[in-house]
């Protein structure tokens, strides 16, 4: 081959491969996006963030529904509203300031991003209250009184409690912020509890039992005699606490002080919708509300986590998923909750800090349940066929015999971390129901997930380093080829990188792992011990392959080496880069799926057939393998004189 077919041959490659990056890029910067909801009293202000993928330098601009042009209240470029301030980070994120809230200003907004084709757009959901200070004044007024009271009789707490949530129920949540209403209850209720605490030697006990909140306080002096409290009851739950532990914290003296109350009409105020999750599934409150402080205690540093025992108000769903959650400031989250052990009646939950606490259990809708059926079918049909296909794939390298300067360890290796992960993946999802009750085998099995998919990563991070290597050695090719680098060393690298990733992240941040699908959870962004490692080996890919085409370039130009080398090595430069592509491309589309069903659905198919690509460009495709296949197909089904694979060498890759 001259040097001109080469460079046309290099110049479809480098097409091909510009093709395939945009291919995985190409739904940045029209990806669908969750709908933001805005919540705020009249007379306030409200920030909105905006961050749109590939809008540095685009214009932005904030509009109200319909979004014409006479509709844009605010742009980077142009303020005829001075209620409303845009501020452009220059990154594609920008933010949207509204001061001075109406109630007219109620309605749908779009934060929206000029393209050159078309522009894209994020729904924001705006709601306005208006504020009634004659029924809301009660709550607030008594905190200010309560902030100058330290003590309190029983008869008094009890009726400024009544009266608070008489009051806090008179209100009409359609006009009010009820996330509002609810803390301030919570803070007023805490406080007033608090009152009941007074000084003592040894220890002190009170509790009263009210229509709305039923409270327990607890109290130990430096002289008490206890080496632990007593359970603290209500009808609905019960607090295990470490209360002794606390008192000998540094600066307490030997004096600390719990207050734990259960809320029996809370949650009409605080509802499990106010749960945000990223799946579509029913929220339902399974607990009364409760909450735990320290009042009166000076280091409140929990010596041990808490344990809450919550009995359940509604009958439980097998399928459900119990989340043990608390209170912050206006929405439910479970950092630092987790549930310890649940049957039919009762469900434990161990948190780290203290707050205001539920137990929420999510289960899926039937309409979602109806929609994820045949995309379930599909997704269990597409794994056992790629499963199959991986499978080939490793037989045949692995019991072929290959040129001795071709390396299949990378191949093999990757072969095998594909077929565990995604074998894991596909009985972990038919068996879910069975493994989620047991938190421990569902982070178990998160983990191992993880480790293999990282492995399917390092294991083609090597192969591009090979490939690298090999080509950088051409021009000191001799005829006989041996292996680049140790099968052994390469089996360390390919494993103990992720074992090494796996176990930091299981150290670091233990509740990371098993969610609800039994995979890595996202909060707090532990995701990104998974993604972090992909997008480095993705981007380091990358470098190599460009490094790559400049090297053999360069190479073949000034040698004359033989036809047969330059079509072999060409070969498998197109075969390592359209393997990278596809392992790249469908992890890269599953971050841009937002309810996107052609996305879903293409993310689906090329993750799931992975193994099968590798049979056919590395197998099917290579003449010589083709030629073996025959042969033993001759021997079993013709009874022709057996021969078995390694009786016939290859001679090229």
């Amino acid at each position: 081959m001259n040097w001109s077919c080469w460079k046309i041959y290099a110049s479809k490659m480098k097409f091909v491969y510009a093709v395939s990056i945009w291919i995985c890029l190409s739904g940045f910067g029209h990806s669908a996006a969750d709908e933001i909801i805005i919540k705020n009293r009249e007379g306030d202000q409200v920030t909105i963030t905006c961050t749109h993928l590939w809008a540095s330098d685009n214009k932005k601009y904030f509009c109200r529904d319909p979004c014409n042009d006479e509709d844009i209240l605010v742009s980077s470029d142009w303020s005829p509203n001075r209620r409303f301030r845009l501020k452009d980070f220059g990154t594609g994120t920008f933010t949207v300031t509204i001061t001075d809230l109406q109630e007219s200003d109620s309605g749908i907004y779009w934060c929206g991003v000029n393209r050159l084709v078309q522009d894209t757009y994020h729904k924001v959901n705006l709601r306005v209250y208006k504020v009634f200070p004659q029924k809301t004044s009660y709550i607030q007024n008594l905190f200010d009184q309560l902030e100058k009271i330290t003590v309190l009789d029983l008869t008094n707490v009890t009726m400024d409690m009544d009266k608070v949530f008489s009051t806090s129920e008179k209100i009409n949540t359609s006009s009010v912020d009820p996330k509002k209403l609810a803390s301030d209850v919570l803070k007023v209720s805490e406080k007033l509890v608090s009152t009941l605490v007074k000084p003592t030697n040894t220890y002190d006990n009170v509790s009263f039992t009210r229509a709305a909140v039923e409270a327990q306080v607890f109290v130990v002096g430096p002289q008490a005699n206890l080496d632990k409290i007593p359970q603290l009851n209500t009808s609905n739950a019960s607090i295990d606490i470490d209360l002794i532990g606390i008192a000998r914290n540094k600066l307490n003296s030997g004096l600390a002080a719990v207050a734990f109350m259960s809320y029996n009409t809370m949650v009409d105020l605080l509802k499990p919708d106010f749960f945000n999750t990223s799946d579509n599934t029913v929220k339902t409150m399974m607990s009364t509300v409760i909450s735990a402080t320290l009042p009166k205690t000076i280091n409140t540093t929990l010596t041990k986590p808490v344990n809450f025992t919550l009995k359940h108000i509604k009958e439980i769903n097998d399928s459900g998923n119990l989340s043990c959650v608390y209170w912050n400031i206006s929405e439910w989250i479970v950092d630092g909750c987790s549930v310890v052990k649940t049957n039919s009646n009762f469900t434990v939950c161990s948190c780290l800090h203290l707050s205001t606490f539920a137990l929420i259990m999510q289960t899926s809708s039937r309409s979602s349940e109806v929609k994820s059926q045949p995309m379930d079918s599909m997704n269990v049909v597409f794994v056992i066929v790629g499963l199959v296909f991986t499978s080939l794939a490793l037989l045949t390298f692995a019991f072929c015999r290959w040129k001795p300067g071709v390396n299949n360890v990378a191949r093999i290796n990757l072969c095998i971390s594909l077929l565990s992960a995604h074998l894991l993946f596909l009985l972990t999802q038919r068996f879910l129901t069975f493994i989620k009750p047991h938190k421990e085998l569902c982070a178990v099995i998160s983990g191992a997930l993880h480790f293999f998919f990282l492995s399917c990563f390092m294991w083609m991070f090597i192969e591009a380093v090979l490939l690298f290597i090999c080509v950088k050695n051409l021009p000191q090719i001799s005829s006989r080829q041996r292996a680049i680098l140790h099968k052994g060393f390469l089996i360390v690298i390919g494993y103990a990188i992720d074992f090494v990733i796996v176990g930091v992240s299981a150290g670091l941040v233990p509740e990371g792992y098993g969610s609800e699908k039994c995979w890595i959870k996202q909060e707090k962004g532990f995701i990104w011990s998974f993604l972090g490692p992909v997008c480095f080996i993705l981007a380091i890919n990358t470098i190599i392959f460009i490094s790559i085409f400049i090297s053999l370039s360069l190479t073949l130009k000034n040698l004359n080496l033989d036809v047969s080398h330059m079509r072999q090595t060409k070969i498998t430069v197109f075969k390592t880069l359209a393997q990278f592509v596809i392992f790249g491309c469908p992890w890269t589309l599953g971050l841009f799926i937002n309810n996107s069903k052609m996305i879903e659905i293409l993310f689906l198919t090329l993750n799931s057939q992975q193994g099968t690509f590798i049979f056919l460009v590395y197998c099917v495709l290579n003449n010589e393998v083709r030629e073996q296949y025959v042969k033993w197909m001759r021997a079993v089904f013709l009874g022709l004189k057996p021969k078995t694979l390694l009786d016939t060498p290859i001679q090229k890759n």
